[in-house]
C-alpha cells in the first residue's frame, strides 16, 4: 500500500488495498501511522475502526480479493474517509435489529461520523464519511505545519520508511531555515524563537 500525496489546499493520502483479512489489518495500521504523521487532532481509534469496517464490507459484499482504494483527506476541521471499489451496488442502512449481515459498518458510520454517504463513480462506487477534528486555532496551526512538512519532505526526496523516519529531522531543518531567513532580514533569531514560544504557550493555556 502506498500513494501519499500533497494536494492543495488539503492533505491527501491514497492507499490501494485488496479485500483480504491481512490487507485490512495492514490498512488499519497504516491509517494510525498516517494520522500520527500529520499530527491530526482526531480520534484515531474511531478512524481506524471506521476504515476497518468499510474495508471489511468490501470483503463481505464485493468479494474476497477485490481491488479497492482508501482515500484520506484532511479538509478544514474534518477528516474525510473514502473507500472506493468496483461494485456499483449502493449500500443501504437497515434496521439495527437485522444483525451484522445487514450492515454493521453503516451503523458505525451513522454513529461515529458527522456525515456519511455513498456515490457511484466511473469505476464503481465510493462509500465515505467525515470525522470531526478538534476545533480551535491550534487545529489550523497543526494543519499548516503538516502541509509545510509535506512540501518540505517532497523537496528532499525522502520516500517510504526513510521519509517517515525523517519527519522530525525535516521539522528541525525547516525551523533552522526559517531562522536563517529571519537573520537575513536583520532580525534576531533568538527574539523570533522567544515570540514563537510565547504564542505557543498562550494558545496551549487557552485550549
Amino acid at each position: 500500500m502506498s500513494g501519499c500525496e500533497f494536494t492543495e489546499p488539503r492533505l491527501r493520502c491514497v492507499l490501494p488495498f485488496e479485500a483480504v483479512p491481512a490487507d485490512v489489518r495492514l490498512l488499519r495500521k497504516a491509517v494510525g501511522q498516517q494520522l500520527s504523521r500529520w499530527g491530526m487532532p482526531v480520534a484515531t481509534d474511531d478512524a481506524e475502526l471506521l476504515v476497518t469496517e468499510l474495508a471489511t464490507n468490501v470483503l463481505k459484499h464485493v468479494g474476497e480479493g477485490a481491488s479497492a482504494t482508501l482515500v484520506l483527506e484532511w479538509r478544514d476541521e474534518r477528516l474525510r474517509v473514502e473507500v472506493h471499489d468496483k461494485s456499483r451496488t449502493i449500500p443501504a442502512l437497515k434496521s439495527a435489529q437485522c444483525g451484522d449481515e445487514c450492515g454493521r459498518g453503516l451503523h458505525l458510520l451513522a454513529t461515529l461520523a458527522v456525515e456519511w454517504g455513498a456515490v457511484l463513480t466511473a469505476a464503481g462506487k465510493a462509500v465515505w464519511c467525515e470525522i470531526p477534528l478538534s476545533v480551535g486555532r491550534s487545529c489550523r496551526r497543526i494543519e499548516r505545519a503538516a502541509e509545510a512538512l509535506e512540501i518540505y519532505q517532497g523537496g528532499g526526496g525522502r520516500q517510504g520508511r526513510s521519509r517517515e523516519a525523517g519527519l522530525d529531522e525535516s521539522a528541525i531543518e525547516l525551523i533552522a531555515d526559517l531562522l536563517h531567513w529571519t537573520a537575513a532580514r536583520g532580525h534576531d533569531p533568538d527574539d523570533i524563537l522567544d515570540l514563537a514560544q510565547m504564542h505557543y504557550e498562550a494558545e496551549a493555556d487557552a485550549a
